[in-house]
């Protein structure tokens, strides 16, 4: 198969202003809402001594950055794909990147510290709005990696035979090394 159409032929433009261009931002932000994003922003980060209004709606510029890297922008100018169309129209509060950019350079270690105090309650409260692993709460035993480790001598507990034919070997969760099961 091949195209019909030569390269410099072609040439699509978004000029609608109906169009969105990323509709999918729409779930993923509604359930940033229902999680409180913007509330946990709000509380927990203080832009202070921040110059030119950076510090004023941390929220809605937090939320605009969000947005954006969830729409795959990977840098300030990327940001503005979410003023395009009517995706104003769908999200209020959009900033634009000239004013995100100002707003994370004014950001210091603290400032970033605050915003993780922010991921981390907000990864909490997605967990609790999402389940995703039913039986979550129980406990597990998960063998990351195959490692095993070569064990001299018959007194090493839980070394065994294994694998490696002849080698003795420690597996970090063999039954003897691994704790006991519930109930036990």
């Amino acid at each position: 198969m091949q195209v019909s159409h030569t390269p410099a032929a072609v040439s699509a433009v978004f000029d609608d202003p109906n169009l969105i261009a990323h509709a999918g931002l729409v779930p993923v932000l509604r359930l940033a809402e229902r999680c409180g994003l913007s509330r946990l922003v709000a509380q927990k980060v203080r832009l202070t001594g921040a110059k030119n209004g950076a510090g004023a709606a941390v929220d809605a510029k937090v939320t605009s950055i969000v947005a954006g890297m969830a729409a795959g922008a990977d840098s300030i100018d990327d940001l503005g794909g979410l003023r395009h169309g009517a995706m104003p129209v769908v999200f209020a509060g959009i900033r634009a990147p000239s004013t995100l950019g100002t707003f994370l350079r004014t950001f210091t270690h603290g400032h970033a510290l605050q915003l993780h105090a922010v991921h981390w309650r907000f990864l909490g409260a997605l967990a609790a709005h999402t389940p995703l692993l039913p039986g979550s709460g129980e406990k597990a035993f998960i063998d990351v990696d195959s490692t095993h480790k070569r064990v001299y001598g018959r007194a090493k507990q839980g070394a065994e035979y294994g694998r490696f034919k002849g080698i003795r070997t420690l597996h970090p969760s063999s039954p003897r090394s691994a704790p006991p099961p519930r109930g036990r």
